[in-house]
C-alpha cells in the first residue's frame, strides 16, 4: 500500500465537514469516505459539491446520525433502503449505506479494502477503487451520468484494480461493467491496455450467454429511476422488484415520487 492520502481543504468546504469527521472518528462508528472525495484521492480530480458522501453498514447507519445530530446536524432517514442525510450550514453530508437501486450494499469488503487518509485535517478511510467504480456505473441520470467519473477511476487504477472482485461485484449485472469498459476504450483509445484482455474475453463470454426468460422485464431502471417509467406504465416489469430486484414497491414508490423534489 502506498502512502496515507492527503485531502486538504479548498476552503469552500464548510466546517460542519470536519466537525461530523471528527465526531465520528471519535465515536468509534464505522465509516468510509467516497464521492468527490474518492475521486480526488484516486485520480486527482477536485471538485466542489454541496456535499460529502459516507459510507457506512446498514447496521450502522441510526449510530452515525445520532453522533451528527450530537454535533449539530439535523438528520433524517431520508430514503430508508439506502441513504440517510445531515444537515448544516445550507450543506449535507449523505450517509450511504446501499444504492438507490438497491444493488450495492455497503458490506466489511469495503473496509477491508479501504485507503487510509487523511482528509480535511481528520484521519479516516477512503471507500475502496472497485466499490466506487461498481456504485457509480449504475448512475446514469438524465441529468446526472457517473461514466465520466467511472472512466477516470479505471485510467487512475486500471493497472491495479482487483479485477477478480469487480467482476464479482458486478455479478448478474455485467453487462454495466461491461458498458462502461467499452466506453473506456473509446474515450482514453490510447490506454485500453489499463483493462486486462482476459476482462474483455470472460464480459464479451458473459453477454453473449446472458438471457432472461422474462423477455418483458426492464432493467433500465436500475440504471435510472425516472427515464424508464414510461415503459414501466406500458407493461414493462420492473428489475428492482423480486426476483431480479432487491426493492420493495413501498421504497420504489418513495424514491419515485422524490423525482419532482430534486
Amino acid at each position: 500500500m502506498g502512502p496515507k492520502v492527503v485531502i486538504e481543504p479548498t476552503g469552500a468546504e464548510p466546517p460542519s465537514y470536519a466537525r461530523g469527521l471528527e465526531a465520528l472518528d471519535e465515536s468509534g462508528v464505522p465509516f468510509l469516505v467516497g464521492g468527490a472525495v474518492a475521486l480526488a484521492a484516486y485520480c486527482g480530480i477536485r471538485r466542489n459539491t454541496k456535499d460529502l458522501d459516507l459510507f457506512v453498514l446498514e447496521r450502522d447507519a441510526p449510530r452515525v446520525l445520532e453522533v451528527l445530530t450530537r454535533v449539530g446536524f439535523r438528520t433524517d432517514a431520508t430514503f430508508p433502503h439506502w441513504l440517510s442525510k445531515a444537515h448544516a450550514d445550507g450543506h449535507f453530508i449523505d450517509v450511504i449505506f446501499n444504492s438507490g437501486n438497491g444493488e450495492v450494499p455497503v458490506d466489511l469488503e469495503w473496509f477491508e479494502n479501504a485507503v487510509p487518509a487523511d482528509v480535511f485535517g481528520v484521519p479516516v478511510a477512503v471507500c475502496p477503487a472497485e466499490e466506487t467504480i461498481w456504485s457509480k456505473a449504475f448512475v446514469m441520470e438524465r441529468e446526472r451520468f457517473d461514466g465520466a467519473d467511472v472512466a477516470h477511476l479505471l485510467l487512475a487504477c486500471g493497472s491495479t484494480l482487483d479485477w477478480h472482485r469487480l467482476l464479482r461485484r458486478f455479478g448478474g449485472h455485467s453487462r454495466v461493467l461491461f458498458a462502461h469498459l467499452v466506453l473506456f476504450g473509446y474515450v482514453f483509445p490510447g490506454e485500453t491496455d489499463r483493462i486486462p484482455r482476459w476482462v474483455m474475453d470472460e464480459l464479451t463470454a458473459r453477454a453473449q450467454r446472458d438471457g432472461s426468460d422474462d423477455l418483458r422485464t426492464c432493467r433500465g431502471t436500475m440504471l435510472s429511476r425516472e427515464q424508464y417509467l414510461p415503459d414501466l406504465t406500458r407493461g414493462w416489469r420492473d428489475a428492482r422488484l423480486p426476483p431480479t430486484g432487491s426493492m420493495s414497491t413501498e421504497a420504489i414508490a418513495l424514491w419515485t415520487e422524490a423525482i419532482d423534489r430534486r
